[in-house]
């Protein structure tokens, strides 16, 4: 980061190319969009260039940095959306065995429905810890909330899961939910 604030666009590319796929994946997640999450991770990167100098060593890492601004990121940009978050998911009909047999990214796009149906800090949550394997304080210092309010959302989130896709939930996400 010290050659970034520097002006050094090697250095810059670097990071760019370290954090990209994270930053995305994290953006993907919460948004359920991959244009919009393109244009996050765009904005990220643009405000690490411009806000590099700003950056203190020691104080947080690099990554954790880049979650906790594409996160603030993703939030301002659902807020700007102004739509309302669907309540309900649409019923699936067929039994554990038929969903088994979906497509990977059936299943994959059926799960994050199911993610974007949930409160913005639960999906959050979940997409930092579970997706993003941070560790529960690296999730709390990126949301900026205490160890125990992200275990909170955590299991809220989970059991809001688990109801919206029960009885189908263990044929989909078996390890997550348990």
């Amino acid at each position: 980061m010290a050659r970034v604030s520097q002006g050094d666009a090697q250095a810059f590319q670097q990071l760019v190319d370290a954090g990209i796929d994270r930053v995305l994946a994290v953006a993907r997640r919460i948004l359920g969009d991959e244009m919009e999450a393109e244009d996050i991770a765009q904005d990220v990167f643009l405000k690490l260039w411009r806000r590099a100098g700003q950056w203190e060593a020691g104080r947080a890492r690099v990554s954790t940095w880049l979650y906790r601004v594409t996160v603030n990121s993703c939030i301002d940009r659902l807020r700007a959306r102004k739509e309302q978050m669907v309540d309900e998911l649409p019923e699936i009909g067929g039994s554990a065995t038929q969903l088994k047999t979906l497509e990977e990214g059936d299943l994959r796009e059926f799960m994050d429905d199911a993610l974007q149906a949930l409160p913005e800090r639960q999906r959050v949550a979940l997409v930092l810890f579970h997706y993003e394997n941070l560790s529960m304080s690296s999730v709390a210092e990126t949301m900026d909330a205490s160890v125990e309010a992200v275990e909170s959302l955590l299991a809220r989130g989970r059991r809001t899961l688990k109801k919206s896709l029960d009885p189908h939930w263990r044929a989909i996400l078996p390890e997550v939910l348990d």
